[in-house]
């Protein structure tokens, strides 16, 4: 196949980020949602070559224009799907598992539904914040 633009073929200079193409044909992009493919990229274009970055929730909200709830719940959705790490200052892309982590849906605890523990412990802030007593 030829190029249709050969003045303007992209070559590596300085930095260089990559996605794996498993990424795409083994259904790791349609398992995530957009703001979690937001993130995720994001982290993948930022990060060094061992995959970690330093960027701060603050600053990645504002240039992913979304606000910390959106943050935190993508967040905590790439954790639980093993694709980063995070240690609380800084994120580590990791190597993609063998195949999409299914994460169950959101469903209320008082249903008995499944939680992540991050979903759990958002819960809990929430409804502290409220003055719900979470065992009643």
């Amino acid at each position: 196949l030829k190029p249709l633009f050969p003045k303007r073929i992209r070559k590596i200079a300085g930095g260089f980020a990559f996605i794996e193409h498993r990424f795409l044909r083994k259904g790791f992009w349609e398992s995530l949602s957009h703001i979690e493919l937001l993130l995720y990229i994001f982290l993948v274009v930022v990060s060094d070559k061992n995959g970690l970055s330093y960027y701060g929730y603050d600053k990645i909200c504002r240039i992913l224009r979304v606000d910390a709830d959106q943050y935190i719940n993508a967040r905590n959705r790439l954790l639980d799907k093993d694709l980063i790490g995070f240690d609380g200052r800084v994120f580590q892309v990791l190597s993609l598992p063998d195949r999409p982590v299914i994460v169950k849906p959101v469903k209320e605890v008082r249903n008995g539904g499944w939680f992540s523990l991050g979903e759990t412990v958002q819960e809990i802030i929430r409804e502290k914040g409220r003055g719900i007593n979470p065992n009643s």
